[in-house]
């Protein structure tokens, strides 16, 4: 039997060693191309998520400057209360905005482009800057977090911690050396409490619709405030009496202190309270959705007591 000759085998090696390389090379070339392909389009994509977002900001933006005017408005048409009898109260249910919102599409895309919100009275929730005044504890303002933490089924005595906690925030008008470093830091949202010993998740949710911190101490608007709200601002009522008062409030606004004690009757409100049919402070919750971009978000409009102007104190986004 004759072997094979020995250049022929070694021409063949060499043909299968070119065939593997060449495999090789292709499949490394493929994979780079591929690669290169796939950066592009998560670059594209990230263009594209950034210019959805910032679109999406524009929005809440204009939506804002829509807000302050319609305010601005009531705060001319009523200068002397503020009730959510209102048209600044109604909600904006989700609208779709696809034909006024500028985006580059071809002809025939589509695209989801919504825009829903609220505005809500500040002032009627509970204040916690109500709380203390140059560091002192307003005793009468105590009584009425107190009552409302009861009606939450909270421990009323968490009132006093907090009083303190806000107490010891605030600056003296006639500021007194202190060592540096040794005030806390004062509330700025509910979920500051959970700092305070006695304070749980569940417990500040309880309290989110009721209570807010607001950069001033400001009176409670009797025709906004909550049935909870009522029940700890008058001596000896229930929340359901309190719940009957707000269903009143409903078919009488309350232009003064006055018209709201005629509701009450025989009760009386707690003395040491400030209390006002009138607004200054208020919530505005947006939502808005742009194709696979989205932006909740929460702001508070300051109008000033003359009405004529309106001010963004912050931008909470979501």
């Amino acid at each position: 039997m004759k072997r094979p000759h020995r250049p022929l085998a070694r021409a063949s090696r060499q043909r299968g060693v070119a065939v593997i390389t060449a495999l090789l090379l292709t499949t490394l070339a493929v994979t780079i191309v591929a690669s290169l392909f796939w950066q592009q389009q998560v670059q594209v994509r990230s263009m594209e998520n950034q210019r959805l977002h910032l679109q999406t900001k524009w929005i809440m933006r204009g939506a804002l400057d829509w807000t302050r005017l319609i305010l601005r408005q009531d705060g001319q048409d009523h200068p002397f209360w503020t009730s959510d009898q209102d048209v600044w109260a109604t909600p904006l249910a989700e609208t779709r905005l696809d034909d006024y919102v500028e985006r580059e599409r071809v002809e025939g895309e589509k695209f989801d482009a919504t825009l829903s919100g609220q505005i809500i009275d500040a002032q009627s929730r509970y204040n916690l800057a109500n709380l203390a005044t140059n560091r002192a504890v307003n005793q009468g303002q105590r009584m009425v977090f107190s009552r409302l933490l009861q009606n939450q089924q909270l421990d009323p005595s968490l009132a006093q911690a907090v009083a303190d906690e806000v107490a010891r925030s605030q600056s003296l008008q006639a500021p007194l050396v202190t060592p540096a470093g040794k005030e806390p830091m004062a509330p700025l949202r509910v979920e500051d409490l959970l700092a305070l010993p006695g304070f749980t998740p569940q417990s500040v949710e309880r309290l989110r619709e009721l209570v807010i911190v607001l950069p001033q101490p400001t009176a409670i608007n009797l025709n906004t405030a909550s049935a909870e709200l009522l029940a700890a601002l008058v001596d000896n009522f229930s929340l359901a009496e309190a719940s009957v008062v707000v269903s009143a409030r409903k078919r009488a606004i309350c232009k003064n202190t006055s018209d709201f004690q005629a509701l009450l009757g025989q009760h009386v409100l707690r003395a040491k309270v400030d209390v006002s049919c009138k607004s200054d402070y208020f919530l505005v919750r947006s939502r808005v959705r742009l194709d696979r971009a989205a932006l909740d978000a929460e702001a508070l409009i300051w109008r000033q007591p003359a009405g004529l102007k309106t001010d963004v104190q912050w931008i909470r986004e979501y």
